[in-house]
């Protein structure tokens, strides 16, 4: 993996055209709900513009707040279960998506139960999260696992928390991401390492 602490601007400007398969961001979504999620923090024209020069395919969260091409490849996480009530967080977050898929509405449930997943991870209580917007690892397993291919070079513009780079880690996807804030990139490194140094004992 190749994470960085940088402008996502910047990052990109070093690749080539389509030098990643596939695109997972997270960026802010500019809603102005709270001081991280500003509206001086929406990605600009740009940014989308590099992100879709970069990356042959992409699956941008929170899609519906942002000035994008048609798409008939959404997906839906489903975020409905007990916790939600008590932090007030919506039941439903959108992805745009660029893929090739059949479905335009797909759905994550997140009760404990990722279309394969037993059991929620540890650290999907956003209550112990260092970071305001992190989402859980098996979401992003199940993405990876449903739409990338063996071999596929993973982007991510907005490292946040780390979860894409645990999941990565967990299936063997080769990533390069960055993270703007210097503090939540070392609370992500940290955590990413840590994950590592726990899989090692077993």
């Amino acid at each position: 993996m190749n994470i960085t602490n940088e402008c996502n601007m910047e990052l990109m400007s070093r690749y080539e055209d389509n030098h990643f398969d596939l695109a997972i961001v997270d960026p802010p979504y500019g809603i102005d709900i709270a001081k991280w999620d500003a509206i001086d923090m929406k990605p600009s024209k740009e940014y989308f513009k590099e992100l879709f020069r970069v990356s042959k395919y992409q699956i941008i969260f929170g899609g519906n707040y942002f000035d994008l091409p048609h798409s008939e490849a959404w997906i839906c996480w489903d975020k409905t279960f007990k916790y939600n009530q008590k932090l007030n967080v919506g039941a439903f977050e959108l992805a745009w998506s660029n893929l090739d898929i059949k479905h335009t509405f797909i759905r994550y449930t997140s009760c404990g139960n990722f279309q394969g997943f037993e059991k929620p991870r540890a650290d999907y209580n956003k209550k112990k999260s260092f970071h305001p917007t992190s989402k859980p690892i098996p979401l992003y397993e199940k993405i990876l696992i449903d739409y990338a291919k063996e071999g596929d070079k993973i982007l991510d513009t907005h490292l946040g928390s780390g979860s894409i780079a645990i999941a990565c880690h967990n299936l063997g996807y080769d990533l390069t991401a960055c993270e703007l804030d210097k503090e939540y990139f070392e609370a992500a490194m940290k955590r990413i390492e840590k994950h590592k140094q726990q899989l090692t004992m077993f």
